[in-house]
Parts: structure tokens; C-alpha cells; sequence
């Protein structure tokens, strides 16, 4: 039997697994050991649509720095809500992972720098928004 707190066997993958969402779309990130990948759903960023918000996907990347991904391949699979929701959706996923991942095989020091830098630029990149669509009601005029 495994402890939780003994560190991982010599062919464990050093990975996590994080997700993000945004109304109905959950993105789920795959973050492990490599040389700097970053896939969605099988496709490299560059591709990704629609071309105004790939910025919005970039914002983890541009505001760490390439240097805190070179270390790591994430990959991450996306479903439901729409275009946009999905870019929310994965943008938080990323982050997380990132941080998740330097939680668990990296320093404290360090991914607390990358929490506080992300936390200052935009809240929604860590903390997930609750807002839900709401029913409607029957009745009315």
C-alpha cells in the first residue's frame, strides 16, 4: 500500500491532471515532465478558434514567461458551451495545472510567484466563475 506523502515510483510519470471551467465547458488540463508542449484537444494554440481570443489563451504563457512552460508538456481536452466559454475554460486549466504541477514536483517558493503574478492579473484564471445560466420561468404576460 501506497502512502499519499511517499514520492512517486521511479517510472511514475511526474503529471496532474487539472480542470477549468466556465458556464457549461470543462477544459481538462494533463500537465507533465517535457520540453514545452501545449495541445488542445490534439491541436498546437496556433490554430485554435476563434483568432481574436487566442490571445485570451496565451495570457498564462505571456505572463510567466516561456521559461516556466520549457519544463512542461500540457495537453488538454475540452467540452460543451460555446466558443468563447471554451477559451475561459481552458485558460483556467493551463493555469491551474501549472500551478498544480509546480505544487507537487517543483518548490513552494516558486509556484506560490506563479499564483500571486496570476491572481493579480485575473482572478477567473484560478478561481473558477459560478455564474450558471438560470431556467426560465413560465408564465408572464
Amino acid at each position: 500500500k501506497m502512502n499519499r506523502a511517499d514520492p512517486p515510483a521511479k517510472g511514475a510519470p511526474q503529471a496532474v491532471q487539472v480542470f477549468g471551467r466556465k458556464k457549461t465547458a470543462t477544459a481538462v488540463a494533463h500537465c507533465k515532465r517535457g520540453v514545452g508542449l501545449l495541445k488542445i484537444n490534439g491541436r498546437p494554440v496556433e490554430q485554435m478558434e476563434p483568432e481574436i481570443l487566442r490571445y485570451k489563451l496565451q495570457e498564462p504563457l505571456l505572463l510567466l514567461g516561456k521559461e516556466k512552460f520549457a519544463g512542461v508538456d500540457i495537453r488538454v481536452r475540452v467540452r460543451g458551451g460555446g466558443h468563447v466559454a471554451q477559451i475561459y475554460a481552458i485558460r483556467q486549466a493551463i493555469s491551474k495545472s501549472l500551478v498544480a504541477y509546480y505544487q507537487k514536483y517543483v518548490d513552494e517558493a516558486s509556484k506560490k510567484e506563479i499564483k500571486d503574478l496570476l491572481i493579480a492579473y485575473d482572478r477567473s484564471l484560478l478561481v473558477a466563475d459560478p455564474r450558471r445560466c438560470e431556467p426560465k420561468k413560465f408564465g408572464g404576460p
